[in-house]
């Protein structure tokens, strides 16, 4: 019996898999970004579930002084914050018609994070403890856009929904409303606390990289600021770093990359 369940679980995950949808969430961009994804739930969905967790962790943050608290600070994230919104058509045109929201949170953690439909958290701690430029920020905040523009939180909640149904696969997969609770939770895990695959990071690196340099910012400050994570660390690393590839790695491609972007920082810049 123990080996028909296994056998069970096993047809019912590949099952559920091959429900999934292929999708191209965006277009390549300048650095070719294509990899097909495989959603089994849909954009909508998830970018509802994502605005619900992202008020309730707005509502925390007031209720403790901690949002909004630096207005200077707050004043620059959402600056830098604006140009690079304004390049994300260049991947997905839909998202010019998002509601971007650009908040920050003031607690000695380095970290950020973007939830799907564009809901942005800075960290106070990750500008300060790194003193981040201008240029290197906005690398960080390229970087959680990209996420949101490529549905990584959806992506990665369609991989542990399969994984986590298991022999129920097939009853949930004939309506979704008896896991909302469930789902609805995996949001915040997902996005917070689950780490991205190395694919999905490196896309929203170079996807970043392209996005600050349409921005008119130095995409040469994208390996700056990974070499500021990586000397913080002091073994560990910062909350924001851990998720990630190796640093040595994410800096060799991010210099390999900036060759294709350079022409479009250039006339970004010409245009300033």
């Amino acid at each position: 019996m123990g080996a028909l369940k296994r056998w069970l679980g096993g047809a019912l995950l590949a099952a559920g898999l091959a429900a999934c949808a292929q999708v191209a969430t965006t277009s390549g961009g300048a650095v070719g970004v294509n990899r097909g994804q495989s959603m089994l739930l849909s954009s909508q969905e998830v970018e509802r579930m994502s605005a619900q967790a992202y008020a309730q962790q707005l509502q925390q943050a007031r209720a403790a002084g901690k949002l909004n608290a630096d207005p200077a600070l707050t004043a620059r994230v959402r600056r830098i914050s604006q140009r690079l919104i304004a390049q994300t058509p260049a991947f997905r045109p839909d998202a010019r018609n998002w509601r971007w929201e650009v908040n920050v949170l003031s607690t000695d953690d380095m970290n950020a994070y973007a939830m799907a439909g564009g809901k942005i958290m800075v960290y106070t701690g990750l500008v300060k403890q790194l003193k981040l430029t201008d240029a290197e920020l906005a690398a960080v905040i390229g970087h959680e856009i990209s996420h949101a523009l490529r549905e990584h939180t959806r992506e990665n909640m369609s991989q542990a929904y399969v994984q986590q149904v298991g022999l129920s696969l097939v009853g949930a997969l004939a309506g979704f409303s008896a896991d909302q609770m469930r789902l609805a939770s995996m949001v915040t895990d997902v996005t917070l606390n689950k780490p991205h695959s190395r694919a999905m990071e490196s896309e929203a690196d170079i996807m970043g990289l392209e996005l600050m340099a349409r921005a008119g910012y130095d995409p040469n400050a994208a390996v700056k600021v990974w070499q500021k994570m990586q000397a913080a660390g002091n073994g560990g690393g910062p909350e924001f770093l851990s998720t990630h590839p190796s640093g040595p790695t994410r800096i060799h491609d991010l210099q390999a990359r900036i060759p294709q972007v350079w022409p479009l920082y250039q006339a970004a810049a010409r245009k300033d």
